[in-house]
């Protein structure tokens, strides 16, 4: 998992050479201003969902993980909070292959963090992440889902 502010996304391109395409796009474009729902930047590569989110409380917000996806996530409109655990910790839960997820809904995550406006967390296939927790009951938020590079 990585926290930064968004003006330090590029200094991240050595972990995956698609974190250049975001933060080209990122540079292009006003998070703001898109519409809700899918955009798609590089084929299955690299693509955004930009979504009104319902805030969650610590308890309601559920733990996620990936396999073949990295995602970016930019609290657009709000600050928020997600919960982690390192994935390796994580176990009981079926893999659903065509969503690329995971859930664990009963398991509380070990630690959380806050990224403000501005920032962005970036979370690869060993990050358990639980997203959405803010005391907005609804905030707009980017997604950037990336193919992971191993």
């Amino acid at each position: 998992m990585i926290i930064d502010t968004l003006d330090h996304l590029e200094q991240y391109t050595c972990l995956n050479p698609l974190f250049q395409v975001v933060a080209d796009f990122l540079r292009d474009n006003d998070l703001s201003t898109l519409s809700e729902g899918k955009h798609v930047i590089q084929g299955d590569d690299v693509f955004v969902n930009v979504q009104l989110a319902k805030g969650k409380t610590p308890e309601e917000a559920v733990l996620e993980t990936h396999v073949k996806m990295v995602d970016i996530q930019v609290p657009i409109s709000s600050d928020e909070t997600f919960g982690f655990s390192p994935a390796c910790e994580l176990s009981g839960a079926e893999y659903d292959a065509l969503r690329d997820m995971t859930l664990f809904p009963c398991i509380a995550p070990q630690s959380y963090v806050t990224c403000k406006r501005g920032m962005f967390a970036i979370f690869f296939p060993q990050d358990g992440h639980a997203p959405c927790i803010s005391t907005q009951p609804q905030f707009k938020k980017a997604i950037f889902k990336i193919t992971h590079h191993k």
